[in-house]
């Protein structure tokens, strides 16, 4: 398994509930194998997209042992670590390595707003101690900890950091990182409707939210910017864009979780405190998808390789 330069579509994958919120292994298994077969080139399990908050530790893992057994190597699996405390990091980083992780996708400690020192800190201790590499996971406007270039730069010397996943909205930030850090680290993109903006600007991943109902265009998208197909990149992207606006919303796995229920391969199952979307904001939501689906592009030949 090659995990020192990460690089392509990494999907955030849902997680699959019952209808009464037990994990639902079958529909998991199911979704994971399906991303992996049309072509997506790593798996993460358990983030934002993933109900990480309204998720146990023993349920977390289990989740990651799906993909884990899913992937069977052929793909790298990454497992989130979103711990309320750096030594609670720490502890689910060895665990999960255990159960089949082959990396981390890191925030900083959840709940509590850290400075710049307290966040650097965090960071070079699960650094120290992780047995497998790490994606930093930068979204200053979703949890108020903001990682900079020059923290990055700062951070350069821990070697088991080897990917960021920027989702600052500031598409400059993806120059500003490679101008401060060169080829350090693999950056990734985490907003879905800055994705082709951000890998024409050197960005060499996305991470990616509607892949998890549409996977066979956000790969199309990611391989033709890949081959400098430009114009056919552009065409389906201009298409997407509506629908990946869904993924910039306090209710990404409402909007998410419907867009996989409309074109079959998941339902709009959430974990309480949220609820599936009802009313007028469910029913704008289906009409933007039937919309898009009508006028589906076709997709051209990509290298997979």
């Amino acid at each position: 398994m090659k995990t020192h330069r990460w690089q392509g579509v990494y999907p955030a994958l849902t997680t699959k509930f019952k209808p009464d919120y037990r994990l639902d292994r079958a529909a998991m298994e199911e979704h994971f194998a399906w991303q992996i077969n049309c072509g997506v080139d790593g798996l993460i399990v358990c983030g934002s997209l993933g109900e990480n908050s309204v998720l146990s530790t023993d349920e977390k893992l289990e989740v990651l042992r799906i993909a884990a057994s899913v992937s069977e190597g052929r793909v790298p699996v990454l497992m989130t670590v979103a711990e309320g405390s750096t030594a609670d990091g720490i502890s689910l980083c060895e665990r999960a390595a255990r159960e089949g992780a082959d990396g981390f996708m890191v925030l900083p400690g959840m709940r509590y707003v850290s400075d710049r020192r307290e966040t650097i800190a965090h960071y070079r201790a699960i650094a120290r101690t992780s047995p497998r590499p790490i994606m930093v996971y930068n979204n200053p406007i979703a949890y108020g900890v903001d990682v900079t270039p020059d923290m990055f730069h700062e951070l350069a010397d821990e070697t088991s950091i080897v990917a960021i996943k920027e989702s600052s909205d500031n598409v400059r930030r993806v120059t500003d990182i490679i101008h401060r850090t060169g080829s350090r680290y693999a950056v990734f993109c985490g907003v879905d409707d800055l994705a082709m903006e951000a890998m024409l600007m050197g960005a060499c991943g996305w991470v990616a939210g509607l892949v998890d109902a549409l996977p066979a265009e956000t790969v199309a998208v990611y391989r033709l910017i890949r081959d400098a197909r430009i114009e056919e990149a552009r065409k389906i992207y201009r298409w997407f864009s509506p629908l990946l606006h869904l993924d910039v919303s306090k209710k990404l796995v409402q909007n998410i979780k419907l867009v996989e229920s409309i074109v079959g391969v998941g339902t709009e199952t959430v974990r309480p405190p949220r609820l599936p979307l009802a009313g007028e904001e469910r029913d704008q939501v289906i009409a933007l998808v039937r919309q898009a689906l009508a006028s589906r592009p076709h997709l051209p030949a990509v290298e997979f390789a």
